[in-house]
């Protein structure tokens, strides 16, 4: 029996080869929505990992959904144009499963990207607009006062989710994860920090999740059947009287009925004044609860670094597949040394399979050793 992180996991009809996931990793480097050259090779350095499933980095609905003006986006035909080229040339060489992360940023759009400081963009600046959330609260203090929206811009955003997701569709992505973590809207909506609404889509809890559980049900919709569709959730705001684990366990059941076949559960985002706990696996200990409550398979992520830490929380039934992002950029080949370490194989393209180690000439599925 292979170690337990190089089993092959099975999401709807979806087979991965393994429970290594490349978690969505936004990389500021769009044009007006649209991939370039960089997530050319940025992607196809990634999808010869070996892992499981590349995911593709939040990618907006619609301008408005932007966190940056460089954010990737497929809310036009522009932008589904370029995300084929980029996949095109990805897929031609590393016949990896791909998944889009689907996302609006609400509040948290209209900024400038990390490395330039990550603050607000004036709606007057030439690379700003006016951010829309649940309620008129900004995230944080001295920021413009967001759009609260109305049932029609509710109508809109759901409509874009879906014609994001019809045009992914098009492009033969085959995996589908709504983000609805680290603040962005639809954690917006989940959030009574950020939630102050007094109709039909907030107060309750039930209220609260009926946005994102609405969006969900839309999507899934328009995917083709077997195709698999989930969500990211941030399982605590790690703020008092905020969302937190026992809500998030509400929701997992929610989507499990709504035929969500897994979710991935990272955690924060929605306020500055989070006083998050870091350390190996903090999050671990969320996706374990919401696994034995709810019976849904579950994706654990955050600094989860070490092959034998991901092999253990699988062994132990705490996840059953893990999420790498950061890690991942670090070191693109981490799932060859994973398999090296725990003794198991991946793929890898046949014109690197002369690196194989003679130690281990078995680490590369389909190889054969040596070379002229």
């Amino acid at each position: 029996m292979p170690p337990r992180l190089f089993e092959s996991l099975r999401l709807d009809e979806l087979e991965l080869d393994n429970r290594i996931l490349i978690a969505p990793m936004c990389q500021y480097s769009a044009s007006a929505g649209e991939a370039g050259d960089w997530h050319m090779m940025h992607l196809g350095h990634l999808a010869m990992s070996g892992a499981g499933l590349l995911t593709l980095e939040a990618t907006a609905v619609s301008p408005e959904g932007r966190i940056t003006d460089v954010d990737l986006g497929l809310y036009n035909d522009a932008c589904e144009r370029a995300l084929a080229r980029v996949l095109g040339a990805v897929r031609e060489y590393a016949p990896i499963p791909v998944c889009i992360q689907l996302a609006h940023a609400g509040r948290k759009g209209s900024s400038e990207a990390p490395w330039a400081g990550g603050a607000q963009v004036p709606p007057d600046s030439p690379h700003g607009w006016r951010t829309e959330a649940p309620s008129a609260l900004p995230h944080s203090e001295g920021e413009v006062v967001p759009h609260a929206l109305d049932l029609e811009d509710l109508a809109r955003i759901r409509d874009d989710f879906v014609a994001t997701a019809i045009r992914a569709v098009r492009l033969g992505i085959e995996a589908f994860e709504l983000h609805g973590a680290h603040g962005y809207l639809l954690h917006q909506f989940l959030s009574p920090l950020a939630n102050q609404r007094t109709d039909a889509y907030g107060g309750s809890l039930a209220n609260r999740m009926r946005f994102p559980l609405e969006v969900f049900e839309a999507v899934r919709e328009v995917v083709p059947p077997g195709d698999p569709v989930w969500m990211r959730v941030s399982a605590t705001d790690w703020v008092e009287d905020g969302w937190d684990i026992e809500d998030t366990v509400a929701l997992a059941a929610a989507l499990k009925e709504r035929g969500a076949p897994a979710i991935h559960v990272s955690t924060g985002g929605v306020s500055p004044k989070q006083a998050i706990k870091l350390g190996p696996g903090y999050q671990v200990p969320y996706a374990a609860r919401i696994k034995a409550e709810t019976g849904l398979a579950t994706i654990a992520v955050g600094l989860i670094t070490e092959a034998a830490q991901a092999e253990a929380i699988l062994a132990e039934g705490r996840a059953d597949a893990i999420s790498l992002a950061r890690v991942m950029l670090y070191d693109p080949r981490w799932p060859w040394h994973a398999a090296a370490e725990l003794g198991a194989q991946v793929r890898a393209p046949k014109q690197y399979w002369r690196c194989q180690p003679r130690a281990l000439k078995d680490l590369f599925e389909d190889s054969s050793f040596g070379q002229r």
